[in-house]
């Protein structure tokens, strides 16, 4: 769903991306596995 917003632009798709991580996170995931892994390790590098 992210990919499919972000391509019509109706959402800023790296943000979103980042925040849904980000959001894993902070509800105490140790480990995160998604389709996203290596746009969001480009993004931080």
């Amino acid at each position: 769903m992210v990919k499919a917003a972000g391509k019509l632009g109706w959402i800023d798709e790296n943000k979103v991306m980042m925040e849904t991580v980000l959001s894993m996170k902070r509800a105490g995931a140790d480990i995160i596995i998604t389709y996203h892994a290596k746009e969001i390790a480009r993004l931080l590098k």
